[in-house]
């Protein structure tokens, strides 16, 4: 595994409470990083940049992900959250990087979003 892997895994997966992660290279839409098992598609990935792009939309629209609606909670240039029934995803945008941790039904949203904004907090300190 290599250091963004291991991030990965110490920092989201292992809290019981993110389903999926991945980090994203914002210049070139790059994987980075993902967690065990688990690779985006080029589609979530574009679905995932367009509402940093355009934040106002994302809310007002929702986000199309996975072939279903996902009704935006949060976009902002730093931040995406989405939910669809008791899933969602949370999305963070740093210099370089955009962090991606998904939740299930059985995983508690709130710890999701800590360990991925305080993940983001991570990368921003570092200048990445």
């Amino acid at each position: 595994m290599n250091l963004l892997q291991n991030l990965i895994h110490e920092s989201l997966v292992a809290t019981g409470h993110v389903e999926c992660a991945a980090i994203i290279r914002r210049k070139d839409s790059s994987i980075r990083a993902t967690s065990v098992g688990y690779t985006p598609s080029a589609e979530q990935i574009e679905a995932i940049t367009a509402a940093f792009k355009n934040p106002p939309q994302a809310r007002e629209h929702g986000i199309y992900f996975n072939g279903a609606s996902y009704c935006c909670i949060r976009a902002d240039k730093n931040s995406v959250y989405a939910k669809k029934a008791k899933s969602g995803f949370i999305a963070v945008r740093t210099t370089t990087l955009i962090i991606f941790g998904s939740y299930s039904s059985s995983m508690y949203p709130a710890v999701c979003v800590e360990a991925v904004e305080k993940l983001g907090e991570y990368f921003r300190e570092k200048n990445k």
